[in-house]
């Protein structure tokens, strides 16, 4: 009988060249994963390297600060105008009352003076009802007096006639007729003391009213008058005139800044700082600057966080009062201390920040460097805080990388 023989599934020859795939497959794909490493070749010499240290971290702030008087007052008007006449030039040293310039206004001039006039005649139609007023109050004065004496003449005649009446010696129409007058004058003087002194009451009334009205149109003379005499505008405070450039002819807004009076009692200092540390700086914090050769104690007096060019601003006062011989205008350098020291990994700081935001970087080893990600916390005048990614040791090019951004490796030439 036949027998029957099984055909093997894998022979030698099928397995060669299943190997033979697999070697090509896998080199294809080393290949493949080759051309997707980018990588850029660069000059030693031309790159900056720093290396990751563990130290103290001192959470300072460099700042460029000027020099600006501790107080220092606008001047402006309070009516706009031309100007017609300047009394004195920037930088001059003015005592509070001092002319300064004045101002022309030709149409508020009109309406002052319309107005002036219109009070006027208000208070004299006023003063003229005031005396009007007294007028009636001596007329019922004297209508008083006249009743009394006429009164006490009807009383001495009805006591009289009363008593010759009671002798028989008048008639009794003689008698009633003294009774009458008498009843008469009193019924009349009762009458003329009600309306007295309802008109009384009612005057004092109409005067108090006077008064106010007299008293608030004075004090509407008074604004006007001061307005007018605010078309010369003075130094309100005495010290030295800066900001100040009139000239004859030009023309100012109301309440428009004319100038600024440095009152010399002292300086401060005002520094622009960069947005990145407007959640960090607050009022009080310590600060310090060299002046001269001596390092002065500061103190952070004022926060302005409204941000202009990706800055925003801050004052500093003296601890123990300004040095001698500042200068308004004069720059310092004052470092700003926002923590106390903290002992850190620390990467210097360079351009490299301008291109990652401090997200990754280019570690250093064996003659080619790696990006890397990382995560980068505060920041001084030096160094980068590094929260992760780098290890103590480390080597981390700091220099720019414009140039190989794209790159995922960089090969290093010595």
């Amino acid at each position: 009988m036949d027998k029957i023989i099984e055909k093997k599934r894998f022979g030698r020859k099928t397995i060669i060249i299943a190997a033979g795939a697999v070697i090509f497959l896998g080199m294809v794909a080393y290949g493949y994963s080759l051309s997707l490493t980018r990588t850029y070749r660069a000059d030693a010499d031309k790159l900056t390297i720093s290396k990751v240290a563990y130290g103290d971290f001192e959470d300072v702030v460099l700042l460029n600060a000027s020099v600006v008087p501790l107080t220092s007052v606008i001047v402006s008007s309070s009516e706009g105008g031309v100007v017609e006449q300047i009394f004195t030039e920037n930088g001059a040293t003015v005592q509070k009352g001092t002319p300064l310039l004045k101002i022309a206004n030709p149409n508020a001039m009109l309406g002052y003076t319309s107005n002036e006039t219109g009070i006027t005649e208000q208070i004299n139609q006023l003063r003229k009802l005031r005396l009007d007023l007294e007028q009636n109050q001596r007329v019922l004065n004297q209508d008083m007096l006249d009743i009394e004496n006429s009164l006490r003449t009807a009383t001495r005649q009805y006591r009289i006639d009363s008593q010759l009446f009671a002798k028989k010696v008048i008639t009794q129409m003689e008698f009633a007729k003294s009774s009458q007058d008498y009843a008469y004058y009193q019924g009349k003087k009762k009458i003329l003391r009600q309306a007295i002194d309802q008109e009384n009451q009612s005057r004092k009334l109409q005067l108090a009213q006077i008064d106010q009205s007299v008293n608030r149109m004075n004090e509407s003379l008074e604004i006007i008058r001061k307005n007018i005499e605010n078309m010369t505008i003075k130094a309100p405070v005495s010290g030295k005139l800066s900001s100040y450039d009139p000239v004859v002819g030009k023309s100012y807004g109301s309440n428009e800044m004319i100038g600024k009076i440095d009152v010399m009692q002292g300086y401060k200092l005002q520094a622009g700082v960069d947005e990145y540390y407007i959640n960090r700086v607050r009022e009080g914090q310590s600060a310090q600057c060299e002046f001269n050769g001596k390092t002065y104690r500061m103190t952070v007096s004022k926060v302005i966080p409204e941000v202009t060019s990706g800055q925003f601003q801050v004052e500093l006062v003296f601890g123990s009062g300004a040095p001698n011989g500042l200068r308004r205008g004069l720059s310092l350098q004052i470092k700003l201390t926002l923590s106390d020291n903290s002992k850190s990994l620390l990467l210097a700081q360079g351009q490299f920040f301008q291109s990652t935001g401090g997200s990754w970087v280019f570690v250093v080893s064996n003659g080619s460097a790696q990006k890397r990600n990382i995560r980068i916390g505060r920041k001084n005048y030096l160094y980068y805080e590094v929260l992760d990614g780098l290890q103590n040791g480390e080597q981390v090019i700091t220099s720019s990388y414009d140039q190989f951004t794209q790159y995922d490796v960089i090969e290093i030439d010595q």
